[in-house]
């Protein structure tokens, strides 16, 4: 992969890591009370998500 491609696999494994957050930040705003359970669950997915991001950057030097 050229620098470019790198790049954009890098914003895509960032990207999936928000949308995980932007999960939990809807289920805190509307649904707290009724979907609290699924906190810990998507709580581990950005965990891993980040992760799968910073390794990326770091095994390819970005």
């Amino acid at each position: 992969m050229d620098q470019t491609e790198l790049k954009k696999e890098h914003a895509k494994l960032k990207r999936i890591a928000v949308e995980f957050a932007g999960q939990i930040h809807d289920i805190v705003e509307d649904t707290l009370w009724t979907e609290y359970e699924q906190l810990p669950i998507l709580s581990a997915k950005v965990v891993e998500a980040v992760k799968e991001a910073n390794a990326f950057k770091e095994n390819n030097s970005l």
